[in-house]
């Protein structure tokens, strides 16, 4: 019977892969993670401290320099640092050169509210705690409470992805009646909006409005610039 050489040595070659893969695999296993990276995306830690991330990840793993990196749980460790209030995602992973990495993405407010409770109101239309570190500088809303967000949401995401409101747009008031007050940044007069139906053509209504009397240099002569109106921006002078 005539040996099959091309066979065993295809058999041989293939249990050897076999085995350095395993062997590799468990040594890589119980190598010990050197160094714990925090990372935030667009190199912003306004709301949470770089100190305050490594602090979850040690109370939560005991993950620290040294640390095994077979008993590491990666998943486990997202899954904490997501629950963080001021984390809106959180990715770790391991390195080859024996660095534990955590990717930090903070949640990002877009308004804040102040009265009997003082939150903001972030990216998403969620509630978001203020923060103990840094004071965001966006459009303080008054009159409203968590139940309003639904409601006030619409205006301030229009506002936050709108170059010329955003520019000027400073305060939000809500009256007992449920219409919305806007205050601008450098201009005496208060915007009355109205409500929060049909934004985009009050605001396409107040920006005619705000070139012309620019134009006119009038800009100053106005107490109240009022929106609340189809198709038409009703003013009274001071």
């Amino acid at each position: 019977m005539k040996v099959n050489w091309n066979y065993i040595k295809a058999f041989a070659l293939l249990a050897l892969v076999i085995f350095l893969y395993s062997f590799s695999s468990r040594r890589n296993a119980v190598r010990k993670v050197e160094e714990v990276k925090i990372q935030f995306t667009n190199g912003e830690n306004l709301y949470v401290t770089e100190n305050a991330v490594n602090k979850l990840l040690i109370v939560n793993t005991d993950t620290t320099a040294n640390q095994s990196k077979e008993i590491i749980d990666l998943n486990k460790l997202e899954s904490v640092l997501d629950t963080h209030e001021m984390i809106k995602n959180a990715d770790v992973y391991l390195t080859v050169d024996k660095k534990l990495i955590a990717t930090i993405t903070q949640r990002k407010p877009l308004a804040r509210v102040y009265g009997k409770e003082s939150f903001y109101i972030d990216a998403s239309g969620k509630k978001m705690p203020l923060s103990k570190v840094y004071s965001a500088r966006v459009p303080l809303v008054t009159g409203v409470n968590d139940k309003d967000l639904p409601q006030v949401y619409p205006l301030i995401h229009k506002i936050e992805n709108d170059k010329f409101l955003k520019e000027h747009i400073t305060t939000i008031t809500k009256d007992k009646a449920g219409n919305y007050m806007l205050g601008l940044r450098v201009l005496d007069f208060e915007v009355l909006l109205g409500d929060t139906n049909k934004l985009e053509n009050k605001f396409k209504n107040f920006k005619a409005f705000y070139k012309k009397a620019m134009k006119d240099k009038k800009l100053d002569v106005y107490k109240t610039v009022s929106l609340q109106f189809d198709n038409q921006v009703v003013c009274t002078t001071k």
